[in-house]
């Protein structure tokens, strides 16, 4: 039996791709109650808070609210292997002596997909956001896919 009428394949309307970039900024996603750890801190505080707040790490930064370096799940794991291979207690050892310090920050104005394609290229879990030199957000991979599922509800293809 053949077709009488074809129409052709159904599309969506495309949306004007410019103004759906600035709709997704970064700043729109970011977690902004962030947990933060103090460079005096000591390690077993942040591994407690670690494992109480159920996060994987988070920024460290100074009394005036300025990014410092970031804490991370493996550092406190390395630490605590160093320790036990040279057998010496953990409980002096504090945050500024094994975070990171040199860290990679994003803009807050950054298109969450440019933000999907940083995280793909370094391989970081999150990224914090700085303005004027103070921390005001985070940016996680889980953060980049709620954004991803918030644009498929709305109907905005990527």
């Amino acid at each position: 039996m053949a077709v009488k009428s074809f129409i052709g394949r159904r599309t969506r309307a495309r949306l004007d791709l410019q103004s759906v970039d600035k709709k997704i900024k970064v700043s729109d996603y970011m977690t902004r109650n962030i947990v933060t750890f103090h460079p005096e801190q000591y390690l077993v505080e942040v591994i407690q808070t670690l494992l109480q707040k159920n996060i994987s790490g988070g920024p460290v930064v100074n009394d005036e609210n300025k990014l410092v370096g970031i804490i991370s799940e493996g550092d406190c794991l390395k630490e605590i292997s160093d320790c036990r291979y040279h057998n010496y207690p953990m409980e002096n050892i504090k945050v500024k002596d094994h975070m990171i310090k040199r860290v990679e920050t994003i803009d807050g104005d950054m298109n969450v997909l440019d933000a999907t394609n940083k995280f793909l290229e370094t391989r970081h879990r999150r990224f914090p956001i700085v303005e004027n030199g103070k921390l005001v957000g985070l940016i996680s991979q889980r953060d980049v896919l709620n954004a991803a599922m918030r644009l498929k509800e709305q109907k905005i293809d990527w």
